[in-house]
Formats: C-alpha cells, sequence, structure tokens
C-alpha cells in the first residue's frame, strides 16, 4: 500500500511538474535565451492555422501510428495491425500519464494480448525485441541528425566537424554491431567477449555477456526472420514523426532548414527519455526551442509554438486516442464474454472438439 500510494504522489507530482513546465515555457525560453516571448505571441502563430494545414498534420499522425503496428505485428506473428493499433494507443496513454508508465503499459499490453490468445511467452519475446528495435533506433537518430548538420556544413570548424563525424560513425557502428550480433552467433559470440573485456576494465562485479546471450536466445527467432519487417516499420514510423515536425515548423514560421530539422527531431526524441515527466513532456518542449533559437537563429515565438504543436501531436492526442482504444478493447472484451457465457454448453462443446 505505501508503494502504491507513493507511485499515486510521484505520478501526480511529475504530472504537475509537466503542465508547469508548458505552463511557464515563454518565461524558461527568455531565462534560457534571453530572448522574450509570451502567450499572447505564441497564440497568434497558432491563429494563422488552417483547416488544410491541420489536416495535413492529423494524417501524418496517423501514418506514424500505423507503421508502428508493424513493428509490433512483426515482433508478435499472429497479431494483426488493428489490434497493433489498440495495443500501441493504450500503452502509450499509460505511458503519458505515468513517469514511470512502461512498466504499467507493459501489464496492460499483457492483459490484451493474453485475451487474444497469445501465450506470456510470446507477448515477452514481443516486448523484447520491440524494446531492443526501439533503443538501437534511439541512439541511430542522435548520429542521423550530426551527420544532416555535418553535410550542410554547420560544423564552427574542422577540428568540431571531425569530432561530429567520428562521434556519428561510432554510434552507428555500435548500432550495426549489436545488430548483427542479435542475428549472427558468431558475432554475438564476439560481442559478449568485448562486453566482459569492457566489465573487467571497468571492475564491475556482473557478467553483462550473460545478460546480452540470454537476451539473444529470447529474441533469436523473430529477430532472424523479421529483423527487415521491424527495420522498416521503425523508418516509416521516426519519417512520418519527422514530417510532422517538418509541418510543425513550417506552419508556424519556424523552419530553419532540412538538415537543422532533422537534428530538431533527433533532439526532441532523446529527450522524451527524461524520465522526470510523462514521456519527457515540457522537457522535450523546451529543449526544441532553444536549439531552434539559439543554434538556428529561429524568433522565439514561432520556435515555442512550433514546439508546442508538435508535442500536441506526439504527446497530448495520443492520451484521448489511447483511453478509446482502451475503453473499445474493454467494451469488446466484455461483450464477447458474455455471448461465450450465453453459448450453449452443446456448442461450447462441439467447438473444443
Amino acid at each position: 500500500m505505501k508503494n502504491k500510494w507513493l507511485q499515486i504522489a510521484l505520478s501526480v507530482l511529475s504530472l504537475g511538474l509537466a503542465v508547469l513546465l508548458v505552463v511557464y515555457l515563454p518565461q524558461i525560453v527568455q531565462a534560457l535565451t534571453g530572448k522574450p516571448v509570451s502567450w499572447g505571441e505564441i497564440g497568434r502563430v497558432f491563429g494563422t492555422l488552417d483547416a488544410g494545414e491541420i489536416t495535413l498534420m492529423a494524417g501524418l499522425w496517423l501514418l506514424s501510428l500505423l507503421a508502428y503496428t508493424f513493428v509490433l505485428t512483426n515482433s508478435l506473428p499472429g497479431l494483426n495491425n488493428l489490434q497493433g493499433l489498440a495495443l500501441n494507443a493504450a500503452g502509450s496513454a499509460v505511458s503519458n500519464l505515468l513517469p514511470f508508465g512502461g512498466a504499467v503499459g507493459v501489464a496492460l499490453s499483457w492483459a490484451m494480448t493474453k485475451g487474444w490468445g497469445f501465450t506470456s511467452r510470446a507477448f515477452v519475446v514481443m516486448t523484447l525485441v520491440s524494446g531492443v528495435w526501439n533503443t538501437l533506433f534511439r541512439f541511430i537518430l542522435p548520429a542521423v541528425g550530426i551527420i544532416a548538420l555535418l553535410m550542410a556544413g554547420q560544423a564552427p570548424n574542422a577540428t568540431v566537424a571531425k569530432a561530429g563525424w567520428t562521434g556519428a560513425i561510432s554510434i552507428l557502428v555500435l548500432c550495426v554491431v549489436v545488430a548483427v550480433a542479435l542475428y549472427w552467433e558468431r558475432a554475438a559470440l564476439w560481442l559478449g567477449k568485448g562486453i566482459d573485456a569492457v566489465t573487467r576494465l571497468l571492475r564491475l562485479r556482473f557478467h553483462a555477456s550473460e545478460a546480452f546471450h540470454r537476451l539473444r536466445a529470447d529474441t533469436a527467432g523473430v529477430v532472424r526472420t523479421r529483423w527487415a519487417g521491424l527495420s522498416l516499420g521503425m523508418v516509416f514510423f521516426l519519417g512520418f514523426q519527422w514530417a510532422i515536425m517538418a509541418v510543425c515548423l513550417q506552419v508556424t514560421g519556424a523552419w530553419p532548414g532540412l538538415a537543422q530539422s532533422i537534428a530538431v527531431f533527433a533532439l526532441s526524441r532523446v529527450l522524451t527519455s527524461a524520465l522526470i515527466t510523462p514521456s519527457g513532456a515540457g522537457i522535450m518542449e523546451g529543449g526544441v526551442v532553444v536549439l531552434l533559437t539559439t543554434a538556428f537563429g529561429v524568433a522565439a515565438a514561432p520556435a515555442t509554438a512550433a514546439a508546442l504543436l508538435f508535442g500536441f501531436w506526439t504527446y497530448t492526442i495520443e492520451i484521448p486516442f489511447g483511453g478509446l482504444a482502451l475503453g473499445a478493447w474493454a467494451l469488446l472484451r466484455r461483450r464477447n464474454g458474455r455471448n461465450a457465457g450465453a453459448e450453449p454448453p452443446s456448442a461450447i462443446s462441439k467447438a473444443t472438439q
């Protein structure tokens, strides 16, 4: 009970902090950048949006949700796209409401998949595989953002450019090594030895390679046969989310350039990992505004409006949408239960023969 009330208290505090960060975002922006902005200026930017632009953003948002269902259907063979959509929406709604909502979202997803007839073992594999692919692409995104800026000539000097290329390529190589090791047994053995060498160097008292080999054993079957579908699902999911960011920047007058928009998007996705607020709400918007205004010279009002608009399409709207998906699932589950209870015993016995 104490843990329950502690979790509730932390959730309330976390949500409250997220709300405060958004409400006082203009003051935070001015404190961090020295550029004054008010809600009146932000509201005037929002007032320039038309129905066509809103419809376009809504369409891209729906496409991003659909794209992610392919990550889930490839992680859990037998899951269809409609079920994947409901699973993603309901899990996202819970995660967006709680600071550590991932655990609650996993429990909810387990209940939903169990209701559809999937085993606990299949659900565990799905959670591991989708989690690994999300983590890999979360590492890849900053590297892509750095490379985009370097190719656009945004590095201030040759030394910074060299460091940027080295860091970005190192991140990509590491992700490739991990992905190959998950697919190829010999590569997994090499990586395991490398991990053990690092742990010995750092004088850590656990064998990280054992955890990696257990992870590989649990996910090898799905990864070996469905890695392409998993990767394409993530690419299209993130691609549509970047498109939402691009439209938000364009319609608010905050467009900094193609390479710069990729870097801003990469930063926004990294900041969603800040667990102090649910899905980094408030922190993501502040980071995006700071990058746009200080690094790319965008005016404070358009930058803040773009960040808030993007936060709406990638965070806020998922809460009511996920609630609707969860309600529909619960309603259908209850109705199916009633139908099963009303079915004559003879019919039930015949169906199970």
